[in-house]
């Protein structure tokens, strides 16, 4: 596509005629002298080298460029060779086809979408010219919104090798760029202190992880968005791209958002991850007289438990048992046994187990209304409604116990 240099553009931003579709002639004859002699690019711009005559001798690719700069959102999706290429696609996707919806419906471009990494070259994933480009990060000023994905590989080591990538994120949000993130990708965000004294969301598997890299980070693990100064995270995997859809509905308009989330079969508003989360227990520590507690609660979560009798199986005052549970497992004991015991259901539901009041004995409660209170409390959902999404009809299997399951990963 030809190209023109930012003199030209940032001259022919200061005359009005030029931001419309009308670019008529006289603007051009009128102006044109101005735009030639403030041009310091010659061997790039094409209105440098070619100096045509007339709007009618200029390429409808530039008019279309210049018609757009001014109310275009510059974004900037990273890209390296551990980013998770789905989320990279999908939000390039998303803002690509809302683009086309302006042209359509011939209204300016809402963004410019870039692809940006360290390379000098885009060796990870095919940009679809002329819609989205690619800009290494050391000749990038300042784009309106970065987009860090999610990536792969051990957390630790990811962090040191894109050391200079996170850094280069954290500059650019001093200088004024909003930043989001895509699933795993707050983890690049965390790392750059841009979220100290936020409130931000992940992954929910990576919960335990960020709480204990990060503990002045406010970590919301159930939710889907955050959206909190400047600063956005999503939630897990493909729920990222209902970040991506809440973006496009705050920079283009409920209306435009509302077609995105037709075209691109998402559901508004979703705030709640929780009914996906798998609650494996909380084992990534050293205190060994916890851990048998936890593994005593996980074994014997259906019957009335309180916090005394697991204090006592554990040989501990009951006020010294409470702070040493919390500080290993980032839960109360209380807490912990909820989770426990709402996991426990969760599975026999998913098995199509049919009656509630069955379950709720079998998960260790006895009154339904507080059991429904605390299942939806930690899923979303509720017990019925939680059946109906996750339950498939099949024959009866053996029962397991799921417990069992996280002791051997842990």
């Amino acid at each position: 596509m030809p190209r023109i240099c930012k003199e030209c553009i940032e001259l022919i931003s200061s005359f009005k005629a030029y931001w419309y579709y009308e670019f008529s002639k006289a603007s051009i004859d009128r102006y044109g002298p101005l735009i030639y002699r403030c041009c310091f690019a010659p061997e790039s711009c094409y209105l440098c080298v070619n100096r045509p005559p007339s709007v009618a001798d200029v390429p409808k690719a530039i008019i279309f460029e210049l018609h757009n700069y001014k109310t275009m959102k510059d974004v900037a999706i990273l890209i390296h060779e551990d980013a998770v290429l789905s989320t990279v696609s999908g939000a390039m996707d998303m803002l690509i086809h809302t683009n086309r919806f302006f042209h359509e419906k011939g209204k300016p471009l809402p963004f410019k979408i870039m692809l940006v990494g360290q390379e000098p070259e885009n060796r990870f994933l095919r940009n679809p010219e002329p819609y989205v480009s690619y800009c290494p990060i050391d000749k990038l000023e300042k784009p309106g919104l970065i987009i860090v994905p999610a990536f792969y590989g051990d957390r630790t080591l990811s962090l040191e090798k894109h050391k200079n990538l996170i850094e280069w994120v954290s500059s650019k949000n001093k200088t004024g760029s909003e930043v989001a993130s895509l699933c795993s990708g707050s983890y690049f965000l965390a790392e750059g202190g841009l979220l100290a004294g936020r409130s931000c969301t992940s992954h929910w598997f990576d919960r335990d992880d960020i709480v204990s890299r990060y503990p002045d980070v406010n970590f919301l693990s159930d939710m889907v968005i955050t959206d909190d100064r400047g600063i956005y995270t999503s939630g897990g995997a493909f729920s990222s791209l209902n970040l991506v859809l809440y973006l496009i509905d705050k920079f283009c308009g409920r209306d435009v958002g509302v077609w995105a989330s037709k075209m691109f079969s998402l559901d508004m508003d979703r705030t709640s991850q929780s009914h996906f989360s798998v609650f494996m227990g909380q084992h990534s520590h050293s205190d060994e007289d916890i851990l048998k507690a936890q593994q005593y609660i996980e074994q014997n979560h259906h019957q009335q438990l309180n916090i005394d009798d697991i204090a006592g199986h554990s040989n501990m005052s009951k006020r010294n048992f409470i702070r040493r549970f919390k500080k290993a497992t980032q839960n109360t004991p209380f807490e912990y046994l909820q989770r426990v015991k709402i996991e426990a259901a969760k599975k026999a539901l998913e098995k199509g187990a049919q009656n509630i009041n069955i379950l709720m004995y079998d998960a260790g409660y006895n009154d339904i209304k507080t059991f429904r209170e605390v299942f939806k409390k930690i899923t979303g959902l509720t017990p019925q409604d939680y059946r109906r999404k996750y339950s498939r009809d099949m024959p009866m299997q053996e029962r397991v116990d799921v417990y069992s399951t996280i002791n051997m990963v842990n």
